[in-house]
């Protein structure tokens, strides 16, 4: 396979793709090596994921500068990534005992009722391009925190990253046969679908998520996904900072590149303040650099898939016909690298691929509301469920709002943001099951009842 960088087009590496000969070999010793891994003592476990930790500030820059070159990230963002990940690896690290060891239930003179929690297995991991150690991290290390086996298939964007984080997690002291990469696109996630793992895991879109949920119902095994998302976000009118809440949910809306399950793609303001903070929001927006994800300065640099640019193409050119106002960007940079422009889109409405269709990219739309229930009704009107935002002076008026949201995350004054100590799941098209937080980790164990009867009453 061909590694692209997308910022100049060039091709950076070649990996050979995996065929079915190699992943069953690759399952082969994963399940061999399952059960002597189960058997560790988890304080075993937990020491070698905090080594693996303690490698990523060692080797950070050589990993960001892997990450940008795959999928031209700033180099800035790369080391947050990276950053981010090591905190998330930290938390789980920190609690993996606390939440995966025994329970006693219930103590009597005579009986005691435990729950013990085992692995699954062998697992798959299909992962994501656009966080791909802060996603894969999210399944990977809760896994082998709980004693499974991990088949870990990263995006064909992202292999370089992948194959460093295999490299990590063995030089830390994961066996050989207890984490494994698939390497190929489509076809090798096609193909893992077919084995017998114990529990799928998948990071990605809506349609290939669906696609993976029905190929598993068949296997009865759990299979959790995470999907995409239309994020909402709704401004109220009594912010008492309007510059510093545009910025902050500019960059909620266009950190990496708006390549983000959980970026915000929908904006509602209260009309008393949508002028003002329409003019900040600009003003934020054209103060950002485009350009080569190297230069420290960057804040946009090329998109990861060339595909996306038709994409948002055909969202500006929709919402344009259908009497949208263009403020800013709107086409892709002419030159080398999948560059587009950061695009703001108003008088914007539901009928617009923008607010309905997933973006994935650096665009938004932003729409004036009347009142509280009117950005209750829009922000409602989705087919996903992953996050929803409400910033304003009001806690209990936000709160109001947020309860009314089928979303897997509620937001006040703040967005884009994931804690390793809450949950991450989503509701309709953005999924279901959980990780991170004590949801996170049990999700890769299965719970078995003990009833212990002393003999004395035998």
């Amino acid at each position: 396979m061909q590694i692209i960088n997308p910022a100049t087009e060039e091709i950076i590496a070649e990996i050979p793709q995996d065929k079915a000969a190699s992943l069953d070999l690759k399952f082969k010793m994963l399940k061999n090596a399952a059960e002597s891994w189960a058997d560790c003592p988890i304080q075993h476990r937990i020491r070698v994921i905090q080594k693996f930790s303690d490698s990523l500030s060692k080797q950070i820059d050589a990993l960001a500068a892997t990450l940008t070159s795959e999928v031209g990230k700033p180099l800035s963002q790369s080391r947050q990534e990276i950053n981010g990940a090591k905190t998330r690896i930290q938390w789980l690290a920190e609690h993996a005992e606390q939440y995966l060891g025994d329970e006693v239930m219930t103590r009597l003179a005579d009986m005691e009722e435990r729950i013990s929690y085992e692995p699954l297995g062998v697992v798959c991991n299909i992962s994501a391009w656009n966080y791909p150690w802060l996603v894969g991290v999210n399944v990977f290390i809760s896994a082998l925190l709980a004693g499974n086996a991990v088949m870990y298939k990263p995006s064909e964007y992202a292999l370089l990253t992948g194959l460093a984080i295999e490299n990590l997690l063995k030089e830390a002291g994961i066996p050989e046969g207890v984490f494994q990469v698939a390497l190929g696109g489509g076809d090798v996630g096609e193909y893992l679908l077919n084995l017998p793992f114990d529990g799928y895991f998948f990071t990605g879109s809506y349609k290939t998520g669906q696609h993976i949920y029905e190929k598993c119902a068949l296997k009865m095994v759990p299979c959790q996904l995470e999907m995409g998302g239309k994020d909402p976000l709704y401004i109220t009118d009594d912010i008492t900072d309007i510059q510093q809440v545009a910025a902050g949910t500019a960059d909620g809306a266009f950190y990496n590149n708006g390549q983000s399950c959980c970026s915000v793609e929908r904006i509602y303001v209260h009309k008393h303040i949508y002028e003002n903070y329409l003019q900040e929001f600009l003003k934020t927006v054209s103060s950002w650099k485009v350009g080569s994800p190297s230069d420290e300065s960057v804040y946009f640099g090329p998109l990861t898939r060339k595909d996306q640019l038709k994409v948002l193409e055909n969202q500006v050119q929709d919402a344009l016909v259908k009497g949208a106002h263009l403020h800013l960007g709107g086409n892709r940079l002419k030159g080398k690298g999948y560059y587009f422009q950061p695009t703001v889109l108003t008088d914007v409405t539901h009928q617009m691929l923008v607010m309905k269709e997933e973006s994935f990219g650096p665009i938004i739309g932003i729409m004036k509301v009347e009142n509280d229930e009117e950005a209750i009704s829009l922000m409602q009107d989705t087919e996903y469920g992953l996050t929803a935002a409400v910033y304003g002076s009001d806690r209990k008026r936000a709160e109001r709002i947020l309860h009314q949201m089928n979303a897997g995350s509620g937001y006040w004054n703040c967005c884009d943001r994931v804690s390793a100590a809450l949950p991450w799941s989503g509701r309709k098209h953005s999924g279901f099951g959980a990780t991170l937080s004590h949801a996170g980790l049990q999700s890769f164990v299965r719970p078995k009842s003990w009833h212990l009867r002393s003999q004395t009453r035998l």
